[in-house]
């Protein structure tokens, strides 16, 4: 080949490698671009088919928006919210990150479709009073506003890697539009002070359960000289106190509205499902079991069945109970639109039901791993046995809060009780196994990232916590303000 050629080849051929590097820097670079915009296509697809659905009527293009920033709501609590039922199974390696997003969507789905009810305290469980904003233009635009500040709020969170309650979100923001629209006379504090107690409740409740059954764990099957003996003793047990907890969670928080149940009768089914679990499993174990090495890894397979249930059932009663927070706002403006001003309750329409939960299914598989990573492995180390205590603390905390009647938060109790089970294995090695793992020469940073639980985590997560109803109120606040300057 002449050179002339063959230098006309080697110009072709690094134009062409400058060609491919520059399609896979753009390819690169615009990957993360690709969930925001699908996110935003279903937003279109929902205002598009909500404006077909309804036709040609008076502010009818009001129940468009919200119906486009309600599902913008139910992808957000999607992508934050369902992060606490599922990162405990995947950091366990239970189930893997693909599986746990689409069990948690048909799950999620399934609850706010199945039991998601016909009605919903409109006003977000009694922040404001209804007839503060009996006004119908008042009303909608505090809705709207509540309901947008309460998205961004959680879009936040969830950027920054902060697991917060979508209920405290959409309360605060129902707050903050409601003092600008009504005053602080219309806020219903007795509940806010509640909501404020909750704060501390939640995490602590859902700490302390989770590590009094890792201690059980620890003290009874762990350290014994024979576990494998010990755990076809005590998990068939553990299995049943976990059934009958989900039992009664379920039957009071997920599917009271089909199948509406006295709390007492709740316990009592959940105390029989119990008995014939812990009956049933016996067997079941010790087949299982046959075969193991008397080892702590051998014990971890025999709890990785229980814990996906336990993260299924934990979604559908999420999506049963939290769809709410985006709908509900929803309903209430579609309501007011179609019959004239604010409402104690008010029905559901199916359509609204589907954007929630088909909302809270995209934003998890969307926008989910980033928080569900977090949740599972990134504040401690969980395993089996540990994602175990947490899903248990989660269910009894619930159902020792309505015995109460206090009002809980599903995330501070799921994020209390992973930090309860990695702050009680610090105490544990530290006093009873005696490991004191001191580290003088390595710099402070250093010595706090090599202890159980990560510092840096617990002061972010808390600091959300703490921040996200003044926050969202602040928020609703303002966007409450401009929408009224616009309309005026």
């Amino acid at each position: 080949m002449p050179d002339a050629d063959l230098k006309s080849w080697k110009t072709l051929n690094k134009d062409l490698e400058r060609i491919s590097a520059l399609e896979r820097a753009m390819a690169y670079s615009s990957r993360p671009l690709v969930a925001p915009g699908l996110a935003l296509a279903f937003m279109v697809i929902v205002g598009l088919a909500v404006s077909a659905f309804i036709g040609f009527q008076p502010m009818g293009l009001l129940i468009v928006a919200a119906a486009m920033i309600g599902a913008y709501m139910a992808i957000n609590i999607g992508a934050n919210d369902v992060a606490n039922n599922m990162g405990p199974a995947v950091g366990a390696r239970a189930l893997t990150l693909g599986t746990a997003l689409v069990v948690a969507a048909l799950c999620e789905t399934a609850g706010a479709l199945i039991a998601g009810g016909d009605v919903v305290n409109t006003v977000s469980r009694g922040i404001i009073a209804p007839e503060a904003v009996a006004e119908t233009q008042t009303f909608i635009w505090a809705m709207m506003a509540a309901l947008l500040a309460a998205a961004l709020w959680i879009n936040l969170a969830t950027w920054i890697g902060a697991p917060v309650s979508t209920t405290h979100s959409i309360v605060g923001g129902v707050m903050g539009a409601g003092i600008v629209a009504a005053g602080f006379a219309a806020v219903n504090w007795p509940t806010m002070g509640r909501i404020a107690a909750s704060w501390v409740i939640s995490p602590i409740l859902g700490g302390v359960i989770a590590a009094f059954f890792l201690a059980i764990i620890k003290s009874r099957i762990i350290y014994r000289p024979n576990m494998i003996e010990a755990a076809r003793f005590w998990v068939p047990i553990l299995i049943g106190v976990m059934g009958g907890c989900f039992t009664t969670y379920l039957a009071i928080k997920g599917l009271d509205r089909i199948f509406p149940m006295r709390f007492g009768t709740a316990i009592l089914a959940g105390l029989a499902v119990g008995l014939g679990l812990t009956v049933a499993m016996r067997p079941v174990i010790r087949h299982q079991s046959e075969g193991m090495e008397n080892r702590k890894k051998s014990l971890k397979l025999l709890f990785n069945i229980p814990l996906i249930f336990s993260a299924a059932l934990l979604s559908f009663a999420h999506g049963a109970n939290d769809v709410a927070n985006a709908i509900g706002p929803l309903a209430a403006i579609v309501h007011a639109v179609q019959e004239g001003g604010a409402s104690e309750q008010v029905g559901i329409p199916l359509w609204v039901m589907l954007i929630g939960g088909v909302g809270l299914s995209i934003g998890l598989l969307l926008f989910g791993p980033k928080l569900i990573a977090l949740v599972g492995s990134e504040i401690t180390r969980l395993n089996a046995m540990r994602a175990y205590c947490v899903a248990l603390a989660a269910a009894i905390t619930v159902i020792l809060a309505s015995w109460l009647g206090l009002p809980v938060s599903s995330t501070h109790i799921a994020i209390g009780a992973i930090f309860g089970v990695g702050f009680f294995r610090e105490w544990y090695h530290e006093r009873i196994l005696n490991e004191r793992r001191v580290d003088t020469a390595s710099p402070v940073e250093v010595r706090k990232r090599k202890k159980i639980v990560r510092r840096a985590h617990f002061v972010t997560i808390i600091a959300a916590w703490v921040v996200t109803v003044p926050s969202a109120a602040a928020l609703a606040a303002l966007l409450f303000s401009l929408m009224n300057l616009i309309t005026l």
